[in-house]
């Protein structure tokens, strides 16, 4: 089962570069994140006839998160992250896809920090963190996959100090994804590639993608009974210098089910 999660930032108006990547990658599953489009605006129909049947949580202009499965339906078993009502941001979906459950995430990005936005994605990272114990205990084969907008360690940004005060690398936000990790999930890319960079996102200014100035925001943790499954995965970089490309590359691995 190949398993990949992609910031889309964008799907409809990138839904050519999404479908190209399909064709050419045939991923089982994927989690997307970012759409920027509303719930009746998802294009459903146009994944379906490239064969994949999918679930999402849409938002005009902001957020929103899917996932795809690859001839099946994924089944919906959670639309929202527990532990806040009243948060209505669509950032968390689940589903069950050939007895794996699938998480895609989008968690808040948190700038600028300190402020209101790096409280909440604080916030929303411990509740995070409350129901990643839960699934661990559920004792079910798990994927948490998506943008967590967080850069776990220095070797996982280009070297820089113009992104200090960035949320994306306080010491608040890598203490939050280390105490996730502390649960028994494995961070697949790292687990597969220990040295290195790992990019999955390039931004927009300043010709990062040209001078190859990224970082790595985009994670696949497993839980332990299916850690022992993985077989490869990587990063599909091509994606990023294709015309009208996300930000983000799809990042991906395989695990032998």
């Amino acid at each position: 089962m190949k398993i990949a999660t992609f910031n889309i930032n964008n799907v409809n108006k990138r839904l050519d570069n999404l479908l190209d990547w399909l064709a050419q990658s045939e991923p089982d599953v994927v989690c997307l994140q970012e759409l920027k489009a509303e719930q009746g605006a998802f294009p459903a129909d146009a994944l379906r006839a490239c064969g994949y049947g999918t679930v999402w949580y849409g938002q005009r202009s902001w957020n929103g998160v899917a996932i795809l499965a690859r001839g099946q339906d994924p089944v919906l078993t959670r639309a929202s992250l527990p532990g806040d009502p009243m948060d209505r941001q669509p950032r968390y979906i689940e589903a069950a896809v050939s007895g794996v459950l699938i998480a895609s995430i989008y968690l808040p990005n948190g700038n600028p920090q300190p402020g209101p936005k790096f409280n909440y994605k604080l916030a929303w990272f411990e509740r995070l963190i409350t129901h990643a114990a839960e699934l661990m205990e559920a004792g079910v084969p798990v994927v948490l996959a998506g943008d967590y907008n967080v850069v776990p360690t220095p070797q996982d940004i280009y070297q820089t100090r113009s992104l200090d005060d960035n949320a994306l690398i306080q010491p608040e936000s890598r203490q939050a994804f280390a105490r996730l990790l502390a649960q028994g999930w494995t961070d697949a890319l790292r687990r597969l590639h220990p040295e290195g960079p790992l990019w999955t996102f390039w931004d927009y200014k300043r010709e990062r993608w040209l001078a190859d100035k990224g970082m790595r925001l985009d994670h696949i943790l497993l839980s332990p009974d299916i850690s022992e499954r993985l077989m490869d995965g990587g990063v599909d970089r091509w994606t990023r210098g294709a015309e009208n490309s996300s930000d983000h590359a799809p990042a991906w691995v395989m695990l032998n089910i």
